[in-house]
């Protein structure tokens, strides 16, 4: 048993249910519930999702890609300025240049949004 299958088992046991229960509420029966958590049988991405969904937990968890529940990209930022030139020139339109805080203030939105996608 590994991967996958370890994962599956941990959840199951983690809210105390047996095989035979979670296999009626899945609607799977129990001995595929088994083959699954021993890694006999390959496990069906429909199964997976609704682990996923059952669980409140993320495929990148079931699929052993992060040790977090949440998963790999929980805390992810987009690279907005890289990215998006919209949003820099809107940031650069949004000030009067003529205005002697306008360097300090645009300058200060930009990092704002750099810290974001770090």
């Amino acid at each position: 048993m590994g991967g996958i299958g370890a994962r599956m088992r941990t959840l199951r046991e983690g809210v105390g249910l047996s095989q035979a229960k979670l296999g009626k509420i899945a609607g799977i029966p129990q001995a595929t519930v088994n083959r699954y958590e021993t890694g006999y049988t390959a496990v069906p991405v429909r199964v997976l999702v609704w682990y996923a969904d059952y669980f409140d937990v993320s495929m990148d968890y079931l699929c052993c890609r992060t040790g977090s529940p949440q998963g790999r990209l929980y805390e992810y930022k987009p690279k907005i300025l890289e990215e998006d030139g919209d949003v820099k020139r809107f940031v650069e339109m949004c000030f009067d240049p003529a205005s002697p805080v306008n360097g300090r203030l645009r300058a200060a939105i930009i990092e704002i949004l750099e810290e974001g996608r770090t």
